[in-house]
């Protein structure tokens, strides 16, 4: 095993509430500290913790490829992991939900014989149910990305949740866009009305990133949506419709199989 090392860790969803103390910790100790936060009050504050801070913000532009962006980023960081020092990426929420630079950054480290894991955090899915009320061993939960949920045919469950993430930017292809307006949007909702009636009320969400911020949540039935601001941070949650359906010939399949047991 060579030197350098990497790992990447959640800092969660507020400012100074969700870190755990083993991922502050890796942020203390390293040589240097790559950062993706939600705002520059988060950047600073992970600064106070290191001498060598470096945020990974700048790689975004408008118009730039997401996955150039993220390419780029993996980059940054395994230059230094080869130089041998030891390497933290620090990654709002849980470095490893909705996010492809922790993964892909701790697979090519370990591919050249690097030492590279990662470190959970809270994530957006986390505050959801926390602040929504939501169990999600009640009814079940389908979690998409909104554009994949787009571009792929999926059988929907319209007795559980679907939470699709990354609303604001549904039916982009490009992955070079910060939003999409509502023409794409009133594409999205066509899709679910093929499941969901146009009346049926939804749920956006945005969890807190400052302890003084209001979280977001705005209730509108489904048929406005394509005119509600959103953007990247928002996720859209669509409570079920209907009851699920009991599976009477697995439940006798069941029962038969405790009263062979009871005899």
């Amino acid at each position: 095993m060579q030197t350098g090392s990497l790992v990447c860790v959640g800092t969660g969803m507020t400012l100074g509430s969700h870190i755990s103390p083993l991922s502050r910790s890796y942020i203390e100790q390293a040589d240097v500290v790559f950062v993706l936060v939600a705002d520059g009050i988060t950047e600073k504050w992970i600064e106070q913790m290191n001498a060598d801070v470096r945020s990974l913000q700048p790689y975004y532009l408008e118009g730039k490829s997401r996955m150039l962006t993220y390419r780029e980023m993996v980059a940054a960081m395994l230059v230094e992991v080869k130089a041998g020092k030891k390497v933290v990426g620090a990654f709002y929420g849980h470095p490893g939900v909705f996010a492809w630079v922790p993964h892909n950054a701790i697979k090519q480290a370990r591919e050249l014989g690097f030492s590279a894991h990662m470190e959970p955090g809270i994530s957006a899915e986390d505050c959801l149910y926390a602040d929504l009320g939501i169990d999600p061993g009640t009814y079940g939960c389908q979690h998409y990305e909104a554009s994949q949920f787009m571009f792929y045919k999926r059988n929907i469950d319209t007795a559980a949740y679907l939470i699709l993430w990354q609303v604001g930017v549904a039916g982009d292809r490009s992955l070079a866009k910060f939003s999409t307006d509502s023409e794409y949007r009133k594409v999205l909702v066509k899709l679910l009305t093929e499941y969901y009636p146009s009346e049926h009320e939804v749920i956006l969400y945005e969890a807190a990133t400052l302890p003084i911020q209001p979280i977001r949540i705005d209730l509108m039935p489904l048929v406005i949506l394509p005119d509600a601001v959103m953007d990247l941070k928002t996720t859209l949650i669509i409570p079920p419709t209907n009851k699920a359906e009991l599976n009477t010939v697995l439940l006798a399949e069941l029962e038969g199989l405790n009263a062979k047991k009871n005899m």
